[in-house]
């Protein structure tokens, strides 16, 4: 269950190298009867970034316009992107809530267990203007150990994030992008009502962002590994907020 950065995410605890850890986003083992019956009848897209019936193909949603730039999500392929997000891990800013700093093969693990997995969660990069400039999961947290802290609905999806460049953060860009990519996942997810976060408490930066970006503040929740704020967008609200 990784989190995002000090300036527009949410904490983490540390996971064990051999990602053991019991909050992780692909701790829960599912049978493919019951990823079956949890995705939805959404076509993947004939081209463009990996697919997945729980959380679909973030890498190939179409790029859309945001104050800040033309924005568009790409599935990370570690081949290429590895050294970029793990420069972005090993910030400090960053490495205080994600704990992900270190060689590039602590990223490399945490990206693995993704792509490897089953499709719960999807790690992309966030492209703006044709530069990449952040990290994005896309998850089910309806799926997530998260669903275990708070009144999860079927379909619900979470976000992660982080702003890689300093120059970036604090302009409200992290906001831009925030309420963008939830209505990236609202178009192309029908299924999906909210889109959840949970930044840290103690990250304020991150938790203004989000209601920036249309989310609202639903809880105080209490994880294994922090106290977190829980945000809630929901469908039905999106053009209110």
């Amino acid at each position: 269950m990784h989190q995002a950065d000090a300036h527009t995410g949410s904490g983490t605890g540390a996971v064990p190298p051999d990602g053991t850890g019991t909050e992780d986003t692909l701790e829960l083992r599912l049978t493919e009867e019951l990823l079956a019956l949890l995705g939805d009848d959404t076509p993947p897209p004939a081209v463009g970034g990996a697919a997945s019936a729980l959380v679909g193909s973030p890498g190939a949603w179409t790029p859309v316009g945001t104050p800040a730039g033309e924005f568009q999500l790409v599935t990370v392929e570690p081949g290429r992107d590895l050294p970029v997000i793990s420069r972005w891990m090993n910030d400090p800013a960053v490495a205080a809530f994600w704990e992900l700093a270190g060689p590039e093969a602590v990223t490399g693990a945490h990206l693995g267990r993704q792509l490897d997995g089953d499709g719960r969660s999807m790690p992309c990069l966030g492209v703006l203007d044709g530069t990449p400039m952040s990290y994005w999961e896309i998850y089910r947290a309806d799926l997530d150990p998260l669903a275990r802290h708070y009144p999860s609905r079927p379909h619900d999806m979470g976000v992660h994030l982080l702003i890689g460049g300093v120059g970036n953060r604090g302009r409200g860009i992290g906001s831009a992008l925030l309420r963008a990519v939830s209505d990236l996942v609202l178009d192309n997810r029908p299924l999906c009502a909210r889109v959840i976060a949970e930044p840290d408490l103690r990250n304020t930066p991150s938790v203004s962002a989000f209601l920036s970006a249309g989310f609202r503040f639903c809880a105080e929740v209490e994880l294994p590994e922090k106290r977190a704020a829980l945000m809630v967008r929901d469908r039905a609200h999106r053009d209110d907020l």
